[in-house]
């Protein structure tokens, strides 16, 4: 920043601006611009369904799944409001596929879309980004649209007769329409349309076939009647053409609709009302005395977006059908219809859909609703992020230990899961797995090489063993993200600077009863499934202090690289050169095993995770990835144990176990455990926690 800051300041302001923003343009210069880019005279579907596109993708090799950066990588805002998690994505590719759907005008167009899902599932998070996207999108050179305002219009006065309000000179189309709505049909109509869309490269096409507004309507019968049906006077004397820009605060072409009191709505607040100092001057049922202040009408040409909308009286959802179905509204009083065109979304939790799924009343508006559902995430390390993302947009500097993050996401997923107790009748009956490894296979850990997992079976099948599909009901993220709050806050009056995970247990133990949106039947079962995921966590401290006090980083990658080469060698039935007597030799099959074991491989075993491994590192060459053996989790887990019982021999283990508040751990683990992202006070905690159970299986 310099001297001038202000200056600055415009300038950055100014660069938001539409460069021509503030332009006069006729009649004709749009007609010809739509001919030579007829984008920008799309509809509100084709807008908001190339604007996905247009801040880019990603496209998954193996699913097959678009990763729209809007989502993934949030352009807008360098990333501060991505959203995480293979579900979520797959409900974004149904979301824009129903566009693309609307876009072509096919069925889907006639569809409230409807987001569907548990409370904290980031419905309104992600459809308040859409609209922000959407403002962004229309201020851009490829998402530009225009409409149209009246001028002149007293000219409509006569001497004896004032048709027009003289304060009123100048009227901005009420429903910001686009121009070509001023096309009268005819045969010149279809010969413009076609061709622009011969000018038009898409899989969609430019229909325009809305009325004039009420409004528009009025002014052009009267100037025709003044003109003796002269159009082109009245369109180069009294139509003036501007750019529109999206702005949900100002409610141009974004509207957004929240139910005040549910059981008594007013249907102004969707269509619009008279106003009665304009109906003293042009009389009742005269259109310009009617207000387009509706969010309907406000969300012409863009988004409609509703919140909650099942917690409205059956009643004032009717006003929703002609709305999507025929996709007009009819205000109150004489007022004729008025053509509408907007994406309509709304929002609910599921408590209200659960209420309304049965009620008979509901039918007709069922029958035009598109559900989407919106589950949480089944991915712990993807649960992690939200939880890591927040406390990162804080100002709080609690230093959060390893694990923290994952085991409370693995804990939430968990209770988002069906168990896996599957019918005698299917193919997975069998499957030896418990809630805890169910949810580190939808995470995509490994487990063993006994079984092969497939994954997206287990996925169909506890669906249909749910009543709804899983990830609709279980632990909030705003749950955990409050407990590991607390836990921060409580930390901080005991003067301490971290918080790990057994801080955040002891936390959702204590505040599950206290939370009225956890059942109490499922406390017991949740309560199950956090004491496995301490058990995970013991598991992960006791590596963690092992990596500290015997591994070496060097040691690991060596004899990581050496288990590498003698499979290699073993699965390409190869010899290898001794390094001391330069000899030809076999693999060296008693390291590979004594390797193996450390994992739970036997020997009939061996030869499905030697070509696992094989696999694997095939995948990483292929991609031009490091062949770092250290990079492969069970890998190195079992290279970990074997470097453990070759030097475990050398430990003093008592010296693992506090004994008072003045005897120090040795200074070099301490040193090492904050190497791999401990505090100070966090790695004397898990030293504590997990040496003493360290030393006091080691001495058994």
């Amino acid at each position: 920043m310099g001297e001038n800051l202000i200056a600055e300041i415009n300038e950055d302001y100014q660069q938001n601006i539409p460069g021509d923003m503030n332009e006069e343009k006729d009649f004709e210069w749009y007609l010809n611009e739509a001919i030579e880019d007829p984008y920008i005279s799309r509809s509100a579907y084709q807008r908001v369904s190339d604007m996905f596109e247009f801040y880019g993708k990603d496209e998954e090799v193996i699913t097959g799944r678009d990763i729209y950066k809007m989502v993934s990588e949030d352009p807008l805002d360098d990333g501060e409001n991505v959203f995480y998690g293979n579900e979520f994505h797959d409900f974004v590719n149904k979301y824009v596929d129903i566009l693309k759907n609307g876009a072509q005008d096919m069925e889907l167009k006639k569809k409230l879309i409807l987001l569907a899902g548990p409370v904290g599932a980031a419905k309104s998070h992600f459809d308040r980004r859409v609209r922000e996207y959407f403002e962004d999108y229309t201020r851009r050179e490829d998402g530009r649209m225009y409409t149209f305002k009246w001028t002149n219009l007293t000219e409509l006065n006569t001497k004896h007769n004032k048709i027009q309000d003289p304060r009123e000179d100048e009227v901005k189309s009420p429903m910001n329409q686009d121009p070509l709505a001023l096309l009268p049909k005819g045969d010149l109509k279809k010969e413009i349309l076609y061709q622009m869309n011969e000018n038009l490269d898409e899989s969609y096409s430019i229909r325009m076939d809305q009325n004039l507004d009420p409004v528009s309507a009025f002014y052009m019968e009267k100037f025709l009647e003044k003109y003796d049906d002269d159009l082109e006077s009245v369109l180069n004397n009294h139509i003036e053409v501007e750019r529109l820009v999206a702005d949900e605060n100002r409610k141009e072409a974004i509207a957004t609709f929240v139910p005040q009191d549910p059981k008594n709505q007013d249907e102004s607040e969707l269509t619009g009302e008279f106003m009665v100092s304009k109906k003293e001057f042009y009389g009742p049922g005269d259109p310009r005395a009617f207000s387009y202040s509706g969010a309907f009408c406000n969300a012409n040409r863009g988004i409609f977006s509703g919140e909650e909308l099942l917690k409205l009286q059956t009643e004032f959802l009717y006003d929703f059908l002609h709305a999507t179905e025929e996709r007009w509204i009819q205000p109150r009083g004489n007022n004729p219809k008025v053509d509408i065109d907007s994406v309509i979304v709304g929002r609910t939790n599921m408590p209200e859909l659960k209420e309304k799924a049965d009620d008979e009343k509901m039918e007709a508006f069922n029958s035009r609703t598109l559900r989407i559902d919106v589950p949480y995430i089944l991915e712990y390390e993807e649960e992690a992020k939200i939880y890591e993302r927040s406390l990162k947009n804080s100002d709080n500097d609690t230093h959060i230990e390893p694990h923290t993050f994952e085991l409370a996401g693995l804990f939430a997923v968990m209770s988002r899961l069906e168990e896996p107790d599957f019918p005698e009748d299917s193919s997975l009956s069998e499957l030896n797995i418990d809630m805890l490894d169910k949810a580190k296979l939808y995470n995509g850990d490994e487990l063993d090489v006994s079984n092969k997992y497939d994954i997206d079976k287990i996925k169909d099948e506890s669906d249909e063993m749910a009543d709804l599909i899983e990830g609709m009901e279980g632990i909030s993220p705003r749950f955990i993200n409050e407990a590991i709050n607390y836990a921060i806050m409580e930390n901080n009056r005991k003067g301490k600077d971290f918080v790990s995970p057994l801080n955040v247990f002891r936390t959702i133990e204590n505040e599950m009863p206290k939370k009225g949106t956890i059942k109490d039947r499922d406390i017991e079962h949740y309560l199950d499934n956090l004491e496995a995921v301490k058990d995970e966590y013991t598991q992960r401290a006791e590596n963690d202090v092992r990596r500290a006090i015997a591994y070496d980083e060097d040691e690991i990658t060596e004899m990581g690289e050496k288990y590498l080469e003698e499979v290699t060698a073993y699965i390409d039935d190869t010899t290898l050169e001794d390094q001391f007597t330069g000899q030809k030799r076999e693999p060296d099959e008693s390291f590979m095993r004594d390797v193996e074991k450390k994992v739970g491989v036997n020997k009939d075993m061996k030869d499905s995770f030697r070509r696992e491994i094989s696999n694997w590192l095939a995948r990483r060459a292929h991609k031009g990835e490091p062949l770092d053996p250290t990079e492969n989790e069970r890998l190195r887990n079992a290279i970990e144990m074997k470097a453990w019982d070759d030097k475990k021999d050398n430990i003093n283990f008592k010296s693992m176990v506090k004994k008072s508040d003045d005897e120090l751990e040795e200074p070099e683990w301490i040193e090492n455990l904050k190497k791999i992202g401990y505090s100070e006070g966090g790695a004397r905690e898990v030293l504590n926690f997990a040496g003493a159970k360290i030393a006091k299986e080691e001495s058994e």
